[in-house]
């Protein structure tokens, strides 16, 4: 068993200096034909650090040459097959740029969006990312509605869209969740505005309704009926778009005590 571990370690040895060897010899030679060819082999080996490399020095040899777009596709791919998403994407794109009538051209335009889609980071972050994503593969549905491809970009230009939406409904409800009722009922309202039929909708309604009716309660008397009239409002807003939400009981509750601090009646209100 040992003899065996013994042979097998050294020959993967041999296989590791032998590639490491004939890399080295790529990396020396001045024969930018011979480089591209072994950029791409490795590439196809998937062997992307060392194709990155090779690419990097040979693609800008072959501008203003037929091999330029296949050159920093095969580079921007390569930054693909490591994962990096940032250079490819700049890549991708920059090959659109150039070479816009290129076969390659609807490739890169899916990939640019695919790229941004991986980087699209958590809903709580920075979401630019995100947005250039939902540009590009809203771009590439538009260019190439009828590939399969399209089918794909739609599927994650709707997750984008509702990480954006969900990322607004925290940032509308965080105000809310600290008690600042002033705020709450600005932020509430801009994304009913912005994003007005969305899952979270009757969530950010009945907050809307509840926010505008505390602040109004505890408003000091020459803010108070103002407040609490625009309290009334949205609660008829409210139940008339979700008469059986789940909320009707509290919402029904805080209406009486809004007519009770108002002084009004039934006949006040103009309703049976």
């Amino acid at each position: 068993m040992n003899r065996i571990f013994r042979f097998l370690l050294v020959a993967f040895s041999v296989v590791i200096i032998t590639s490491c060897g004939e890399y080295q010899k790529v990396l020396k030679s001045t024969d930018y034909e011979y480089k591209y060819k072994k950029a791409k082999e490795y590439y196809e080996k998937k062997q992307y650090a060392k194709s990155v490399t090779l690419f990097e020095e040979v693609a800008p040899i072959f501008s203003g040459t037929s091999k330029a777009a296949e050159a920093y596709y095969y580079y921007a791919k390569s930054y693909l097959g490591q994962k990096d998403y940032y250079s490819a994407a700049m890549y991708f794109r920059s090959i659109l740029e150039k070479y816009p009538r290129s076969e390659y051209a609807e490739e890169c335009q899916y990939l640019v969006g695919y790229c941004f889609y991986q980087l699209s980071p958590y809903v709580r972050l920075d979401q630019s990312d995100t947005d250039m994503a939902i540009s590009a593969l809203t771009r590439y549905t538009m260019l190439y509605p009828d590939t399969e491809k399209a089918k794909e970009a739609d599927h994650m230009i709707k997750k984008l869209n509702d990480k954006l939406t969900y990322k607004a409904y925290l940032n509308a409800t965080l105000y809310y969740d600290l008690e600042d009722f002033k705020a709450a009922v600005v932020s509430l309202k801009e994304c009913l505005r912005e994003y007005p039929n969305s899952k979270y909708t009757e969530d950010l309604m009945y907050k809307l309704f509840r926010a505008k009716y505390l602040l109004g309660r505890n408003s000091v008397d020459e803010k108070k009926r103002k407040r609490l009239n625009s309290a009334m409002d949205e609660y008829y807003r409210y139940v008339d778009a979700f008469p059986e939400s789940k909320h009707r009981k509290d919402v029904d509750r805080s209406f009486a005590h809004i007519k009770k601090m108002l002084n009004l009646k039934e006949e006040d209100l103009n309703i049976k």
